[in-house]
């Protein structure tokens, strides 16, 4: 509500920094305060956040910081059918990928970068399990994913039809918003398709072995990310202020 309080008050213009300067002097360290509450009290909220974001939302996280351009409004139309068609699927090839950023106005590089969000939270079997027992329709695993971790993920799904089963995205440092993603990518040891693509591609692959330095990796990422969030903006008179974030208003 307290974010709600004053969106409701805020018009005109485009996306730029120190939006709420005049309506809400208050607002980034409103959002910033009660972010990191909830986040200190939930583990697994960053990475939930950190989605929310891909899905056209305002929030501030407290490692890599930048500076979260706002006044963007809402849509008035929600269809999961049109998430789907546009967030990247776990199962992209590198084909794939470059073609979905590339719609967005996003390159190659920032594909690689904002991959990089898999450094935190958990994912279901059911977005990977055909790696490890029907890769190409006849049982097999994908050789592109190393045996040693294959083993261990069969440990936790058990089968394909295992959809409630969940694991780490990146092994060993799921709660840390760090640069393990890319070491462990480089291993072949990425939980998606989506990842293991990145080096399959000389570019992509040289990429990642660069965002192993995590000061490059959090200078890039909050750069991809400034990027991201100016995807498709709504501002001035343009889209509403919705009284309820999930339902369009009446």
């Amino acid at each position: 509500m307290l974010l709600l309080s004053f969106l409701l008050v805020c018009h005109g213009g485009s996306l730029r920094k120190s939006f709420y300067q005049h309506s809400c002097p208050q607002a980034d360290d409103i959002i910033k305060t009660k972010t990191l509450q909830h986040v200190s009290a939930d583990p697994n909220l960053p990475a939930k956040l950190l989605r929310l974001h891909f899905h056209d939302c305002f929030v501030r996280f407290n490692k890599p910081l930048w500076e979260v351009l706002t006044g963007r409004r809402d849509g008035t139309v929600s269809k999961s059918s049109e998430a789907l068609a546009n967030i990247p699927a776990p199962f992209f090839n590198f084909t794939q990928l470059k073609q979905n950023f590339a719609r967005k106005g996003l390159t190659v590089h920032d594909l690689v970068v904002l991959s990089g969000a898999h450094t935190i939270g958990i994912a279901h079997c059911n977005s990977f399990s055909n790696r490890l027992y029907n890769f190409t329709g006849k049982g097999d695993q994908d050789p592109s994913l190393d045996s040693t971790y294959a083993a261990f993920l069969k440990t936790k799904c058990k089968s394909l039809s295992d959809t409630t089963t969940r694991v780490e995205m990146d092994p060993g440092s799921s709660g840390n918003f760090d640069s393990h993603y890319y070491p462990n990518l480089l291993q072949k040891k990425g939980l998606f398709q989506s990842d293991a693509a990145l080096l399959t591609q000389d570019q992509s692959k040289g990429i990642a072995e660069e965002l192993v330095n995590q000061n490059k990796f959090f200078t890039e990422f909050a750069q991809s990310m400034e990027r991201m969030g100016a995807i498709k903006d709504l501002t001035g008179s343009a889209g509403e202020i919705r009284i309820k974030c999930s339902i369009v208003n009446s």
